[in-house]
């Protein structure tokens, strides 16, 4: 009794494993286009920056094949084998970039293939696809430590000039903490003020003046005339 049971069990726990590693597989071939019609196509770069065989391809944001092989040509090249899904074969020109990125700050890299122009022709199965160079994360983040350090040396430098305007140190800030500078600044316009008043009142004293009030009476006429013409262009050019 016992003995039948634990073949029963053994059978089952065996026929499990076949479903699991059926599925397995399943999954693996569905994701390395294995039970898919594909074509292939080649692209080169310098550096591939991390780029692994079985790293996804993208096209227009879509995972649409993977990267089947990745091999050293020479000393300034390497050569990059694509696997990619025949029903997007028609979207993909001979004009197509292929640049390597990745899923996120520190996801894994994926390998983009920008579109092409619509009047391009259709890249055939093996085609050569252009690249373009991927930034390494090393010359990122050099960048950015050097645009810390600056902004750090911006930031020290605001704090010492707003210190010393609060102290009331330099023009600025006795300019702003000294009330007697304020009221010379006050007193200064109201000056300014007074003189143009002063200056308007001596206009008008002026243009009633016999010895000038040709010369305004002139000045009025030349600006109606002006005026004139300008109304009568307007209604000619309707």
């Amino acid at each position: 009794m016992h003995s039948s049971q634990f073949k029963v069990r053994l059978g089952l726990f065996v026929a499990g494993g076949f479903i699991l590693f059926a599925f397995a597989i399943f999954l693996i071939g569905r994701q390395k286009n294995l039970f898919n019609p594909v074509f292939k196509l080649t692209t080169t770069f310098y550096n591939v920056g991390g780029l692994q065989v079985g790293n996804n391809i993208r096209f227009s944001g879509i995972n649409v094949g993977t990267v089947e092989n990745i091999r050293i040509i020479n000393d300034s090249t390497v050569k990059v084998d694509l696997i990619i899904q025949k029903d997007v074969q028609r979207f993909i020109k001979t004009d197509c970039q292929a640049a390597i990125g990745s899923e996120g700050i520190i996801g894994d890299r994926v390998l983009m293939i920008s579109q092409g122009s619509s009047d391009a022709q259709m890249a055939s199965d093996g085609q050569a696809l252009t690249s373009v160079e991927p930034v390494e994360m090393d010359a990122i983040i050099s960048s950015l430590s050097a645009t810390a350090a600056n902004a750090e040396v911006i930031t020290a430098q605001l704090a010492e000039v707003m210190s010393n305007i609060n102290h009331g140190n330099g023009t600025l800030g006795r300019l702003i903490q000294d009330s007697t500078i304020a009221k010379n600044i006050d007193q200064t316009i109201i000056n300014l003020k007074k003189s143009s008043k002063g200056l308007d009142q001596n206009m008008e004293a002026a243009k009633s003046n016999f010895l000038l009030r040709g010369f305004y009476r002139k000045k009025e006429k030349k600006a109606e005339k002006a005026k004139e013409e300008a109304v009568k262009l307007k209604e000619e050019t309707k």
